[in-house]
């Protein structure tokens, strides 16, 4: 207990009075600062350097593995934070030696990517955006923290909120969609599900918003390629949801692996301290993503690895992911004078205040509790919620003649090799989550379809060319009352290092589906994926479509719930959905062009158009079906003119028109039509999400302020401009009502 003692002796003396300038704090506040100056005062230099080194454990399903090397440098001091490190036990034993077997005994953070739950797996974060509803995902995210932090974590690797138009970019599951006005309430929301109220709560953790900056949007949809776009897209399009983040309190942010106009943004001084510190004010501390330090040398901006250790520290980077540069050279660097010490302190002290922040110096084994482990994980009433969440998350993208919901006792036919998958269910980045004790497809929709038979044939796998199932499949078909098909991608074809060039359905699941659509059988497509896909060929071969992403532990019940009308469907779409992969980049709020397609003309050549197929998509952003119909009608503004400090309240009556009650996500845009510098054809600048009754109707209000109106606009500067508006309201971004605002100067 040396090193905890000593600490507690000598920096315990300093920890109340004034601060280092002599001020006395008010009444309530606690200075961080000074509690991590009265720890940084006693440090060596090589303890420092210890602050900013992240080592990963290994490990699978079964639990994480630390190397002994790794484990050495913790007794050591010269590895003060680990990742991969999660179940209580695993990290109590690990703090205890950075607690007891260390000079200072500084606690260690413990690191894990918590994306979408962790023991409770919840639909991907494509499919939990796809909810429209920000108090669902902030449930859902502190539920992922309560389970994460009964297991021994106390910082997540989320959330991420990187925007992206390319559909092709695996990590787009990982994403809220193509929109920065969404992907900032949702940034914010998810921040404030991990962190709570209170970072000392025993059930909160540290998040990290990553990856900044601009990691959506690399060239041809490839991951960890190069970024390159004017500072005005930038500004106007990426950055707004890590600034949501940082506005909502995020402890921590982490690098892209891009490089960003040039610069590798782990190397970026621009965007870690001009814009992020100096700007946003971020008072957190920064950590890159896995090896992003050593990677400087093939971005071919540092020779050496004291070089890339340089300019890492230079741009304001505190904690290096895996690469072990700051462990093998920055205490030598300081050394020699080429990083001052003072630029050591400055990184450390921000680390330290994370680790106060959480309470880990009051309690360094309060994420270790076995009892919370053992009772807190995996409860019914987190799989309950996870089914919720799911349920919502489904979009209904056809349902031609009502053939959704399903009638219970219906002899089906149930196809695909999604049918029995389990695994497949839970998608990428699934943290701890256990595909062995989940439901699968088929025995959830045998459950929900009651005394009727549920009889499934594979028909084929995901991809290759193996025709041998058809038979069977066939057969089954014919023999039914009606046909579901469970189609779509594996659960690690999207996510990290999961690009596709094409993001339509391999081949072989694409001719199943048109000799199955053949039999003349009403035909339900279910989709199970983490992206967008292209489309075209089956939207015209079946009667009903459901997209279900990868709907996370509970999620078969969810889609057997969607399938037989326990739940009315009331997902929306968050990206585009193309007819074909060569539309790419597609998404609601583009620009117009100087020669935009005229309606009145459409085969004129001369304008910006493809020859083969049309430009708009198969499912627009925002689009979504319901087992009811919604009515919008009596668009009214509050005024047709407002000044530069005015509101605007826009009112539209919804009304539930079908026979069962629903939910319905209403959206309101704007277009400026005059700027001076072009603007997009339309921006969400709103949404809620309602409950109506068959027959009711309700009046939705949004108040849009002259400041909603702004934007970078030519010499840069932010602020609206005076001009005529137009003002959209409606079920997605295609299907609106319209009426026009002038902004007076």
């Amino acid at each position: 207990m040396r090193g905890i003692f000593l600490f507690v002796m000598i920096a315990g003396m300093l920890f109340f009075g004034c601060n280092r300038n002599g001020r006395h704090l008010q009444d309530g506040a606690v200075d961080y600062t000074r509690k991590a100056d009265s720890v940084l005062d006693l440090m060596t230099l090589e303890e420092k350097a210890g602050q900013l080194v992240l080592f990963s454990s290994n490990g699978d399903i079964t639990g994480p593995i630390m190397d002994d090397a790794y484990e050495q440098y913790v007794k050591e001091a010269s590895c003060g934070n680990i990742f991969n490190a999660h179940s209580a036990s695993y990290n109590r034993r690990l703090q205890e030696i950075a607690v007891n077997q260390t000079r200072m005994g500084i606690p260690l953070l413990f690191g894990y990517d918590v994306i979408h739950g962790y023991k409770t797996i919840f639909p991907i974060s494509l499919g939990e955006a796809a909810t429209w509803d920000t108090a669902m995902i902030r449930k859902a995210s502190r539920i992922a923290a309560v389970e994460a932090t009964a297991a021994g974590v106390n910082w997540t690797f989320a959330p991420m909120v990187d925007l992206s138009v390319d559909p092709r970019w695996g990590r787009v599951s990982e994403s809220a969609g193509e929109d920065p006005y969404l992907g900032s309430a949702i940034a914010r929301v998810r921040v404030q599900g991990f962190q709570g109220d209170n970072l000392e709560e025993h059930n909160t953790l540290l998040a990290c918003v990553k990856h900044f900056a601009a990691y959506g949007a690399p060239k041809a949809g490839r991951d960890y390629h190069t970024v390159d776009m004017s500072d005005r897209l930038l500004r106007d399009v990426y950055l707004p949801p890590y600034k949501a983040a940082v506005d909502a309190g995020v402890a921590s942010v982490m690098t892209s692996f891009n490089e960003l106009n040039g610069v590798p943004v782990t190397a970026s001084k621009y965007l870690m301290t001009d814009i992020l510190r100096e700007e946003w004010g971020f008072e957190g501390f920064i950590v890159t993503d896995y090896t992003t330090i050593m990677e400087l040398m093939p971005h071919g901006v540092a020779g050496t690895e004291q070089q890339a250790v340089e300019l890492a520290m230079d741009a304001g980077v505190n904690m290096d992911l895996q690469s072990g540069f700051y462990h093998d050279h920055l205490v030598s660097m300081v050394e020699k004078g080429i990083i001052p010490e003072q630029q050591v302190d400055d990184r450390v002290r921000e680390v330290l205040k994370a680790k106060f922040k959480l309470g880990l110096f009051e309690d360094p084994f309060r994420y270790t509790d076995t009892a919370r482990e053992a009772n807190e994980i995996y409860t019914e009433e987190h799989l309950a919620y996870a089914r919720e969440v799911a349920r919502h998350s489904l979009v209904l993208l056809k349902n031609e003649n009502e053939v959704l919901p399903l009638e219970k006792g219906t002899d089906l036919a149930l196809i695909g090799p999604h049918g029995d998958t389990r695994h497949d269910l839970l998608g990428s980045w699934y943290a701890a989550g256990d595909w062995t004790r989940i439901t699968n497809l088929e025995e959830a929709i045998g459950r929900a379809n009651g005394p009727g038979s549920v009889h499934y044939e594979k028909g084929c796998d995901f991809d290759g060319e193996d025709r041998s199932g058809f038979a069977a499949a066939l057969s089954a078909a014919r023999s039914a009352d009606a046909v579901l098909m469970v189609m779509g991608e594996r659960g690690h074809w999207s996510g990290e290092a999961a690009s596709r060039t094409s993001i339509e359905l391999p081949l072989i699941q694409k001719e199943l589906i048109r000799e199955v659509a053949s039999q003349g059988k009403p035909v339900v497509l279910v989709l199970l994926n983490g992206r967008p896909l292209a489309l075209e060929d089956e939207i015209g071969l079946v009667d009903g479509m459901l997209e279900a992403w990868f709907p996370g532990s509970a999620g078969a019940g969810a889609v057997a719930d969607v399938l037989f009308g326990a739940h009315n469907p009331s997902g929306k779409l968050t990206m585009t959905f193309p007819r074909v992969t060569g539309q790419i980049p597609i998404h609601y709020n583009m620009k117009n062009t100087g020669r935009p397609v005229d309606p009145a003309n459409p085969d004129y050549k001369f304008t910006s158009r493809y020859l083969d197929t049309p430009n708009d998509p198969l499912f627009p952003f925002g689009f979504g079906l319901s087992y009811t119909t919604f009515d919008y009608s009596d668009l009214r503004l509050s005024s047709g003119q407002i000044g530069m400090k005015d509101s605007l309240e826009i009112t539209v009556r919804v009304s539930n028109t079908g026979d069962r009650a629903g939910h319905e996500v209403v959206q309101l845009y704007i277009r400026d039509l005059v700027g001076s510098v072009t603007r997009p054809v339309k921006e969400l600048k709103g949404f809620r999400k309602i409950q109506l009754d068959s027959g009711e109707g309700r009046d939705v209000t949004f108040t849009l302020h002259a400041g909603d109106l702004s934007f970078y606009r030519k010499d840069m500067t932010f602020g609206p401009e005076p001009g005529d508006f137009k003002v959209f309201v409606g079920g997605d971004s295609e299907t609106v009502l319209e009426e026009q605002v002038t902004l007076q100067q």
